[in-house]
This record gives structure tokens, C-alpha cells and sequence, in this order.
């Protein structure tokens, strides 16, 4: 049993490096990334697994998870689609006794370093199916989507300060000249947007932006040395697929935007740098779609504050 799940694990490992390598034809990166936007609470790779099983998928669980959460049942005849799911095993280790301030091995009496058991994680992972909502019957989902957002930009106020909230850099608008729709200067630590430009532009411009102030500041903190390296076409790359999520996440159609140039980048790169790529994009869209979140729950918890204060009085 243990040796026919490592072989299925090699499988869908095999399967999945395959997928990153293909992934960036211009038409199934958009889908990909489609995928993401309603997956990113999901791990890079088992966002991609989705994708490759089960592209038109919008909200998945186990086979239990639907029946006991949702109320709702698999229907007869549906295959599952197949995730990695971790199962960490932990050991109790005989290891060197560090010393907590200088981190060296505490030496004994006898000369020799002091030794001590220790619990460690090791990780492993096992194979699980999910299945999408539409693979299923039953009781009615509440709306999974973001109300206030979703298919419009009604809000337009209220998501325009969502972003600025999660922004690393203030966000202006000014002329821009040319062809630009806006700008990240790092040296200024500021985000500068074209004035006079539609409301769904102006947002999909700004997210671009911000992605580009979170991934690619040379002077943040923590920004790593590899990440500062990357070429000015992958830096875009990564900024246009940041904002393609986002907006894709809250319904915001920025389908006329092409990906042809996805496909020229790709060409001739490693696997490592392929799925490096995807791993930033899969941090910053989460992060931002994260942040708009949180903004928009203490919008609701003020609304709902402020009625209740008017009904006391």
C-alpha cells in the first residue's frame, strides 16, 4: 500500500512539473490564473492541480466536507480531483544541545557536546480528492463571492481605498504623458496613476502597480537578492498576472488585456524559474486579495456598529 501511494505521489509530482512547463502558453496561463483568483487560500501546487483537473472549478471540498459544512452530497459517478494534502509525521531526535544566545553545541563536563531528544516535523504528504460544487447536489451555497464587488465597480470608492490601504507606497494621480497608464517610483515611495482614466482602468492599473511596489522594492524589507535580479520582462510579467487575479477574484473584466508575450518570455526557461515566477505571483495575489478582504469586513462591522448606535438612540 505505502509503495503503490508513493508511486501515485511521483505521478501527480511528474504531472505537475509537466503542467508548470505548459502552463505558460499565453491561453492556458489565463485560465490558470483564473483558477488562482478563486483558489488563493489553496498552495501554489495544488492551484495548479485544480487547474489541470478541473479548470472551470469555483469552489472545491472533500467528499465529507460537502455532506457535514454544505449539506449537500457528490453526485453518482463524479471522479474526484486529486490534491496533495500534508500529513507531517513527528519523531522524537537525539540532537546536539544548543545554546539558546549563541546557538553553539553545549559542551559537558566530559568534553563532549550535551546531547538531548528533541521532536521534529517531518513532512510528508498524501493524496486526497476534492470535488467542485458543481459535481454535487443539495442545499443551496451561500454566495461565495465578494458581494460589494462582484461583476461591477460600484463601489468604486470603497475598493480604491481598500487598495490604498494595502499599498506599501501612497497612490497619486498626476498627467502622464505617453503611453503609460501609471508608474511605481521606488526611489519616492510612491504610486503615481494617470488621472481621467475609466474606473475599472484605474484599478487594474493601480493593483499593477502595487504589485510591482511589494515585489520588486530593491530597498524593502526582506526582499531577497534573487528577487531583485529579475529582468524588467519578468518583472511585468509577474505585475500584469497579480492585477489579472485580483480583478479576476472580484469579477472586475480585464479580459481585453493579452498574454501573447507570456508565451516569448517562457521560452528557453528552467523549470526553477518558471515555478519562482508563479510562486510570487501566488504570494502577492493572495496577500492583496487578503488585505481588500479584511478592509471591506471592518466596512461592514462600522455599518452594522453605526445602525445599531442609531436604532439605541
Amino acid at each position: 500500500m505505502k509503495k503503490k501511494q508513493n508511486e501515485k505521489l511521483e505521478e501527480i509530482t511528474a504531472r505537475l512539473e509537466q503542467g508548470i512547463l505548459e502552463l505558460f502558453d499565453s491561453e492556458r496561463f489565463k485560465e490558470y490564473l483564473r483558477v488562482m483568483s478563486k483558489f488563493h487560500d489553496y498552495s501554489l501546487r495544488n492551484t495548479i492541480l485544480i487547474a489541470m483537473q478541473k479548470p472551470d472549478a469555483v469552489h472545491v471540498a472533500g467528499f465529507r466536507a460537502w455532506k457535514t459544512k454544505f449539506g449537500r452530497t457528490v453526485k453518482k459517478g463524479e471522479t474526484g480531483i486529486r490534491i496533495l494534502a500534508p500529513t507531517p509525521k513527528k519523531i522524537m531526535q537525539e540532537q546536539e544541545k544548543l545554546d539558546p544566545k549563541t546557538k553553539l553545541p553545549i559542551i559537558g563536563e566530559d568534553g563532549k557536546p550535551v546531547r538531548e531528544e528533541k521532536e521534529i516535523v517531518i513532512p510528508r504528504y498524501k493524496i486526497v480528492s476534492v470535488f467542485d460544487v458543481s459535481q454535487t447536489e443539495g442545499r443551496e451555497l451561500p454566495d461565495i463571492a465578494v458581494n460589494e464587488l462582484t461583476g461591477s465597480v460600484e463601489r468604486y470608492e470603497d475598493f480604491f481605498a481598500a487598495l490604498k490601504e494595502v499599498s506599501p507606497f501612497p497612490i497619486t494621480f498626476a498627467a502622464i504623458p505617453g503611453a503609460r497608464h501609471g508608474y511605481c517610483d521606488y526611489m519616492s515611495q510612491c504610486i503615481v496613476v494617470d488621472e481621467g482614466m475609466s474606473e475599472l482602468q484605474t484599478l487594474k492599473t493601480t493593483i499593477h502597480e502595487i504589485a510591482h511596489a511589494k515585489l520588486h522594492d530593491t530597498n524593502a524589507e526582506g526582499q531577497t537578492k534573487k528577487q531583485a535580479r529579475v529582468d524588467r520582462q519578468t518583472r511585468e510579467i509577474q505585475a500584469e498576472s497579480v492585477a489579472y487575479t485580483v480583478c479576476q477574484h472580484y469579477g472586475l473584466d480585464t479580459s481585453e488585456y493579452s498574454f501573447g508575450y507570456i508565451v516569448s518570455w517562457s521560452s528557453g526557461r528552467t523549470l526553477s524559474e518558471l515555478n519562482s515566477s508563479l510562486e510570487v505571483i501566488h504570494h502577492a495575489a493572495a496577500e492583496i486579495i487578503s488585505g481588500i478582504d479584511r478592509w471591506f469586513a471592518e466596512l461592514r462591522q462600522e455599518k452594522e456598529t453605526g445602525e445599531q448606535l442609531e436604532i439605541a438612540a
